[in-house]
């Protein structure tokens, strides 16, 4: 479902707070615990930081699938998520029920060649239940839990504003 969005919803997420906020003008609708970059903040293709800076969702990806999607290259594998399927697959960076992928406002911070938040693929995502939110541990991406992403998912249009800072 695409939400109805007023003209005044935005997301807000602070890196130093590793919080997400959901805006409307200046009322806080919700706020979410967050878990960006373990390499911190940073524009460039391959570091594996989370981008500062204006953005936008650029896509929603997953609309209707269970909170254990496993999805790779945004598209589910037809896997779901469980400990033994984890056990199978160390250190996979597992991308969880919903993706809300962002593009870069801002041309040579965070949109265009080496700074492109779209090309990196960075994105708002679902992560594993029991995942530690609130300190920095994602390659790049914003991880969420499962039900905060597919709650924010239904609560915001393709377009919406994303604000990253430091």
């Amino acid at each position: 479902m695409n939400a109805p969005q007023a003209a005044g919803v935005r997301v807000h997420v602070s890196v130093a707070q590793q919080q997400l906020g959901l805006w409307d003008g200046s009322t806080l609708l919700r706020s979410y615990p967050v878990s960006t970059a373990l390499n911190g903040v940073g524009e460039l293709n391959g570091s594996g930081c989370t981008p500062r800076g204006l953005h936008r969702v650029r896509a929603k990806v997953g609309a209707g699938c269970d909170a254990g999607t496993v999805f790779v290259g945004r598209r589910p594998t037809g896997e779901r998520y469980t400990p033994e399927l984890a056990a199978r697959h160390p250190g996979r960076d597992w991308i969880l029920c919903r993706i809300l992928w962002l593009t870069g406002c801002e041309p040579g911070i965070n949109r265009g060649g080496a700074v492109d938040t779209l090309r990196r693929y960075i994105y708002l995502h679902g992560c594993p239940d029991g995942t530690p939110l609130g300190a920095p541990a994602s390659h790049g991406c914003v991880r969420m839990a499962n039900a905060d992403v597919m709650d924010l998912f239904e609560r915001v249009a393709v377009g919406t504003p994303v604000h990253i800072v430091p």
